[in-house]
């Protein structure tokens, strides 16, 4: 019979997984309290970084829908919950961990999508979500003023079409 701390861990946990937009599992051991901390500001405000045990993790996840990370927990593990820019925490995690060698990514889940490690690591190069959505909009706008100069050259062009036309009558119209 599972113990009541253990049965709220699980269901603690579960709704951190169901909560979040992403989840990216780490191995930390070597690494120090402080450094932890320092780990855990770097992640960014939409991110928790909690050091929790497998077995109850594994259960949590699995009662969240997430099967694809089983193979994952083994030794020491840790998990970033991110509840916002995934990009921005990922990226957090891959400087860490250029910094600290100690920190293992293992991978993950982006929603209900299982990543590698090397798929963390490919997120944390992207661009963050405010980035690209203002280089969509430059395009978008580029593409208008584009659209509106169209435009505004066939009223033109037809003008100046008809003006040389009415210019060649009247000389036609003047030798005769």
């Amino acid at each position: 019979m599972a113990r009541p701390d253990k049965a709220a861990a699980v269901a603690e946990l579960a709704e951190q997984f169901r909560s979040s937009n992403a989840a990216v599992l780490t191995e930390y051991r070597g690494l120090t309290v402080a450094q932890l901390k320092q780990l855990r500001r770097s992640l960014g405000e939409n991110a928790q970084y909690a050091v929790v045990k497998n077995t109850l993790t594994k259960i949590a996840a699995n009662e969240a829908g997430i099967t694809t990370l089983d193979d994952l927990f083994n030794g020491p593990t840790a998990v970033a919950f991110v509840t916002g820019d995934p990009v921005e925490s990922a990226k957090g995690l891959r400087d860490f961990a250029k910094e600290n060698p100690n920190l293992v990514i293992k991978g993950g889940v982006l929603d209900g999508k299982a990543l590698s490690a090397d798929e963390i690591k490919k997120l944390a190069d992207l661009e963050s979500r405010e980035v690209l959505l203002s280089k969509l909009a430059g395009a978008f706008k580029a593409k208008q003023s584009q659209a509106a100069s169209v435009f505004q050259a066939l009223p033109s062009k037809l003008v100046r079409t008809v003006d040389a036309l009415r210019a060649k009558q009247e000389e036609q119209g003047g030798a005769e």
